[in-house]
């Protein structure tokens, strides 16, 4: 065999070995990235976790074969779900983030000075410890002297917390496995109850272009109970559609009425001041979808 030959066959062993992992983001869709190296996989008590060397984004955290975070992306999510609602209350000091064991949004809280406590309540402190280990730059504030972390159900910390939290933050998996009951009525409500009298709620609400069923009924439970309830929108490439909706309920401000002038400087990648104005200028093919809740 000659040496052309030879390279030949080693380069189509070498692509057979190509190792994928995919996500089937609906019934009829898949999304496959290449992994240069499994770094983790274990099964906690609540779900498969594995922690994925990626090609195209780095390293990835997945729970039940379902991308959560990644290194090149994480920072859309994470300053998306924490900065609209802490630049919307007065002075937010006592913050709660229900899931969102990767510590992404407990990183984005303490940016802000008026924060006096983030308590962090994951129910998997498998998710904790994985990403501590192998997501060091996301999980980097998990150690600092305002953050209290809690291996608990968030469902049963805020019904044993009342009038607790200045704002609350639901970083929680697809309503599926664990993390169904985050997205209940009665859930919101006992949300409601743990918020002080000018509280702020803000939860992931999925895709508006694979989750239209849901996004009607989940924006009529929360404005149902706030008085205050925006939808607002990011771009984050790994999540099914790219384009990803966020609801918040606020018993007092509302976002839209922000004097963006007045919002500190922060560190930031994707949220800015004009982003917190712009993410709730929303499409009619999404504003369509709050009608229907009606």
């Amino acid at each position: 065999m000659d040496p052309k030959t030879t390279l030949w066959f080693a380069e189509q062993q070498k692509k057979d070995l190509d190792l994928w992992f995919t996500e089937r983001q609906t019934k009829d869709m898949k999304i496959s990235v290449r992994v240069k190296k499994t770094l983790h996989q274990e099964l906690t008590p609540f779900q498969s976790l594995a922690v994925l060397d990626t090609e195209q984004f780095g390293r990835m955290l997945t729970l039940d074969n379902i991308i959560q975070t990644t290194v090149k992306d994480e920072f859309v999510y994470h300053e998306m779900i924490t900065h609209v609602a802490l630049n919307t209350h007065a002075a937010p000091k006592k913050v709660l983030v229900i899931g969102g064991g990767d510590g992404g949004a407990v990183r984005e809280i303490i940016k802000h000075q008026s924060v006096e406590k983030a308590v962090h309540c994951e129910i998997d402190g498998a998710v904790i410890e994985a990403s501590r280990r192998f997501l060091p730059e996301i999980s980097c504030a998990m150690d600092d002297p305002r953050v209290e972390i809690i291996v608990d159900d968030g469902i049963k910390h805020v019904q044993e917390n009342k009038n607790t939290y200045d704002v609350i933050m639901v970083d929680s998996p697809d309503p599926i496995g664990p993390a169904v009951g985050l997205f209940s009525v009665s859930f919101y409500k006992d949300i409601f109850a743990s918020l002080k009298e000018d509280g702020i709620f803000v939860a992931q609400t999925e895709s508006p272009f694979f989750n239209r069923d849901l996004i009607p009924g989940l924006y009529r439970d929360i404005s149902g109970i706030f008085p205050v309830t925006r939808l607002y929108l990011a771009v984050v490439p790994t999540y099914p559609g790219g384009l990803w909706t966020f609801t918040m309920g606020s018993k007092k401000y509302d976002p839209l009425e922000v004097d963006i002038s007045g919002i500190p400087q922060l560190d930031t990648k994707y949220y800015s001041p004009d982003m917190h104005r712009a993410c709730f200028v929303l499409p009619p093919f999404v504003k369509e979808l709050l009608v229907q809740q009606g």
